[in-house]
């Protein structure tokens, strides 16, 4: 079962929704859910805050903490997974955010991505990710990461909040 499906089933069973919240990834992860039959029992819908004034205007991320530390950030992925789910009403929101690459942004290498969940009374749990590949494999790699995130809270395997993670392509990055 993908990690899609799984997310999709276990908020079915739960009788719970979701939103989501992209910026590197674009819409791959609306998409991905979408092309799991009966998605609409589930999820709501998503944002797509590229630009990072959309991320303060349209997903409530602080102001300050973009100017301070730009879109690639821990507490940013943070922000736009609650930020959504707040606007939506839906019981879980998801983010990513992150560096495609090729090139760097606000300092940081490409493969570097941050994806969030926000869940029921304030729950939320961040991971850094350093991935390799190009930016398709990158994407990917961050949607797969997302969904894998909020599937270990959603089934109770949830790992300490603000981990690290090393990956993409099967391959470490130092």
């Amino acid at each position: 079962m993908s990690s899609a499906a799984a997310v999709l089933r276990l908020l079915a069973e739960r009788g719970e929704s979701l939103a989501v919240a992209e910026s590197l990834t674009g819409g791959l992860v609306a998409a991905e859910l979408t092309s799991v039959p009966g998605a609409s029992k589930s999820f709501l819908g998503s944002v797509t805050a590229y630009a990072t004034a959309l991320k303060r205007d349209l997903l409530g991320v602080d102001g300050t903490l973009l100017a301070e530390h730009g879109a690639v950030h821990a507490e940013v992925a943070a922000q736009m997974a609650a930020g959504v789910r707040a606007r939506t009403g839906a019981g879980w929101g998801i983010a990513t955010t992150g560096v495609a690459g090729p090139d760097s942004q606000d300092g940081q290498p490409g493969g570097t991505v941050f994806v969030a969940v926000a869940g029921p009374g304030g729950s939320r749990k961040v991971s850094r990710l350093r991935l390799n590949g190009d930016r398709s494999e990158i994407r990917r790699e961050s949607v797969r990461s997302v969904l894998e995130l909020l599937v270990g809270e959603l089934s109770g395997n949830g790992r300490a909040q603000d981990t690290e993670q090393n990956g993409g392509n099967g391959c470490l990055q130092p």
